[in-house]
Protein backbone atom coordinates (compact mmCIF):
# COMPACT_ATOMS: atom_id res chain seq x y z
CA UNK A 1 0.00 0.00 0.00
CA UNK A 2 2.80 2.40 0.94
CA UNK A 3 4.64 1.57 -2.25
CA UNK A 4 1.49 2.27 -4.30
CA UNK A 5 1.00 5.63 -2.58
CA UNK A 6 4.65 6.53 -3.09
CA UNK A 7 4.41 5.67 -6.81
CA UNK A 8 1.18 7.61 -7.11
CA UNK A 9 2.78 10.58 -5.37
CA UNK A 10 5.78 10.44 -7.76
CA UNK A 11 3.46 10.22 -10.76
CA UNK A 12 1.43 13.23 -9.63
CA UNK A 13 4.63 15.21 -9.04
CA UNK A 14 5.91 14.34 -12.53
CA UNK A 15 2.63 15.29 -14.20
CA UNK A 16 2.45 18.66 -12.45
CA UNK A 17 6.14 19.31 -13.09
CA UNK A 18 5.79 18.58 -16.83
CA UNK A 19 2.65 20.70 -17.00
CA UNK A 20 4.40 23.63 -15.32
CA UNK A 21 7.33 23.38 -17.74
CA UNK A 22 4.99 23.61 -20.75
CA UNK A 23 3.31 26.79 -19.51
CA UNK A 24 4.66 30.19 -20.43
CA UNK A 25 5.70 32.21 -17.42
CA UNK A 26 3.25 34.95 -16.56
CA UNK A 27 4.36 38.48 -17.36
CA UNK A 28 5.90 40.26 -14.43
CA UNK A 29 3.71 42.85 -12.81
CA UNK A 30 4.10 46.07 -14.77
CA UNK A 31 5.58 44.35 -17.85
CA UNK A 32 3.81 45.33 -21.07
CA UNK A 33 2.16 42.49 -22.98
CA UNK A 34 1.30 43.40 -26.61
CA UNK A 35 -2.24 42.85 -27.90
CA UNK A 36 -1.71 40.79 -31.05
CA UNK A 37 -5.19 39.34 -31.60
CA UNK A 38 -8.65 40.80 -32.06
CA UNK A 39 -10.48 39.63 -28.94
CA UNK A 40 -14.06 40.87 -28.35
CA UNK A 41 -13.81 40.48 -24.56
CA UNK A 42 -10.70 42.67 -24.15
CA UNK A 43 -10.95 46.09 -22.50
CA UNK A 44 -9.96 48.35 -25.40
CA UNK A 45 -9.73 51.41 -23.15
CA UNK A 46 -7.19 49.67 -20.90
CA UNK A 47 -5.30 48.24 -23.89
CA UNK A 48 -4.90 51.72 -25.39
CA UNK A 49 -3.82 53.18 -22.05
CA UNK A 50 -1.30 50.37 -21.53
CA UNK A 51 0.06 50.88 -25.06
CA UNK A 52 0.38 54.64 -24.46
CA UNK A 53 2.24 54.01 -21.21
CA UNK A 54 4.64 51.65 -22.99
CA UNK A 55 5.07 54.13 -25.85
CA UNK A 56 5.91 56.87 -23.34
CA UNK A 57 8.38 54.57 -21.55
CA UNK A 58 10.12 53.54 -24.79
CA UNK A 59 9.91 56.75 -26.86
CA UNK A 60 7.57 55.25 -29.45
CA UNK A 61 4.08 56.00 -30.74
CA UNK A 62 0.95 53.87 -30.61
CA UNK A 63 -0.42 52.19 -33.74
CA UNK A 64 -3.98 50.98 -33.25
CA UNK A 65 -4.99 48.27 -35.71
CA UNK A 66 -8.80 48.13 -35.70
CA UNK A 67 -10.46 45.07 -37.22
CA UNK A 68 -11.59 41.58 -36.36
CA UNK A 69 -10.98 37.91 -36.87
CA UNK A 70 -13.73 38.02 -39.53
CA UNK A 71 -11.72 40.54 -41.62
CA UNK A 72 -9.84 39.02 -44.56
CA UNK A 73 -7.79 42.18 -45.17
CA UNK A 74 -6.78 42.23 -41.48
CA UNK A 75 -5.20 38.80 -41.93
CA UNK A 76 -3.59 39.90 -45.19
CA UNK A 77 -2.03 42.87 -43.36
CA UNK A 78 -0.70 40.58 -40.61
CA UNK A 79 0.81 38.25 -43.21
CA UNK A 80 2.29 41.22 -45.07
CA UNK A 81 4.19 42.31 -41.95
CA UNK A 82 5.27 38.70 -41.33
CA UNK A 83 6.50 38.37 -44.92
CA UNK A 84 8.43 41.67 -44.76
CA UNK A 85 10.65 41.43 -41.67
CA UNK A 86 12.42 44.77 -42.24
CA UNK A 87 9.05 46.54 -42.39
CA UNK A 88 7.87 44.72 -39.26
CA UNK A 89 11.14 45.58 -37.51
CA UNK A 90 10.73 49.27 -38.41
CA UNK A 91 7.14 49.19 -37.15
CA UNK A 92 8.10 47.55 -33.89
CA UNK A 93 11.05 49.90 -33.29
CA UNK A 94 8.81 52.95 -33.69
CA UNK A 95 5.33 51.90 -32.61
CA UNK A 96 3.50 49.93 -29.97
CA UNK A 97 1.00 48.12 -32.18
CA UNK A 98 -2.26 47.21 -30.47
CA UNK A 99 -5.16 45.35 -32.04
CA UNK A 100 -8.62 46.71 -31.21
CA UNK A 101 -11.57 44.44 -31.92
CA UNK A 102 -14.53 45.56 -34.01
CA UNK A 103 -17.13 42.83 -34.44
CA UNK A 104 -20.82 42.16 -33.77
CA UNK A 105 -19.81 40.84 -30.33
CA UNK A 106 -18.06 44.10 -29.43
CA UNK A 107 -17.78 47.13 -31.68
CA UNK A 108 -15.91 49.15 -29.04
CA UNK A 109 -18.01 52.12 -30.15
CA UNK A 110 -17.43 54.23 -27.06
CA UNK A 111 -13.65 53.98 -27.26
CA UNK A 112 -13.34 54.21 -31.04
CA UNK A 113 -15.78 57.14 -31.35
CA UNK A 114 -13.12 59.53 -30.03
CA UNK A 115 -10.99 58.93 -33.14
CA UNK A 116 -13.59 59.61 -35.83
CA UNK A 117 -15.26 57.59 -38.55
CA UNK A 118 -13.92 54.23 -39.66
CA UNK A 119 -14.89 53.69 -43.30
CA UNK A 120 -13.42 50.17 -43.64
CA UNK A 121 -11.26 47.53 -42.02
CA UNK A 122 -8.56 47.18 -41.06
CA UNK A 123 -8.17 50.80 -40.02
CA UNK A 124 -5.07 52.32 -38.46
CA UNK A 125 -4.86 55.11 -35.91
CA UNK A 126 -1.55 56.66 -34.90
CA UNK A 127 -1.50 58.11 -31.39
CA UNK A 128 1.23 59.96 -29.59
CA UNK A 129 2.45 58.61 -26.26
CA UNK A 130 -0.23 60.64 -24.47
CA UNK A 131 -2.96 58.92 -26.49
CA UNK A 132 -3.66 61.96 -28.70
CA UNK A 133 -4.76 61.11 -32.25
CA UNK A 134 -2.14 62.06 -34.84
CA UNK A 135 -3.48 60.22 -37.91
CA UNK A 136 -6.47 58.18 -39.00
CA UNK A 137 -5.50 55.95 -41.93
CA UNK A 138 -7.69 53.77 -44.10
CA UNK A 139 -5.65 50.83 -45.33
CA UNK A 140 -7.32 50.75 -48.76
CA UNK A 141 -4.90 53.53 -49.76
CA UNK A 142 -2.00 51.25 -48.83
CA UNK A 143 -3.13 48.27 -50.90
CA UNK A 144 -1.69 46.93 -54.12
CA UNK A 145 -3.65 44.25 -55.93
CA UNK A 146 -4.64 41.56 -53.45
CA UNK A 147 -2.09 42.64 -50.84
CA UNK A 148 -0.37 45.78 -49.61
CA UNK A 149 2.20 48.05 -51.22
CA UNK A 150 5.56 47.86 -49.43
CA UNK A 151 6.63 51.40 -50.38
CA UNK A 152 3.31 52.96 -49.34
CA UNK A 153 3.19 51.13 -46.03
CA UNK A 154 6.81 51.94 -45.25
CA UNK A 155 6.26 55.62 -46.18
CA UNK A 156 3.20 55.77 -43.92
CA UNK A 157 5.11 54.31 -40.97
CA UNK A 158 8.15 56.51 -41.61
CA UNK A 159 6.01 59.65 -41.80
CA UNK A 160 4.32 58.92 -38.45
CA UNK A 161 7.29 57.47 -36.54
CA UNK A 162 8.52 59.60 -33.65
CA UNK A 163 10.72 62.44 -35.05
CA UNK A 164 13.87 61.29 -33.28
CA UNK A 165 13.50 57.72 -34.59
CA UNK A 166 12.40 58.02 -38.25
Amino acid sequence: MRRTLACLSCLITLVFSASAQNQKPAASKGEYVPVTKYVPSRDAEKDIQDAANEARRTGRRVLLDVGGEWCVWCHILDRFFDDNPKLREFRDQNFIMTKINFSPENENKRVLSRYGEIPGFPHLFVLDSDGKLLRSQGTGELEKGKSYDLEKLYSFLKKWAPPSRS
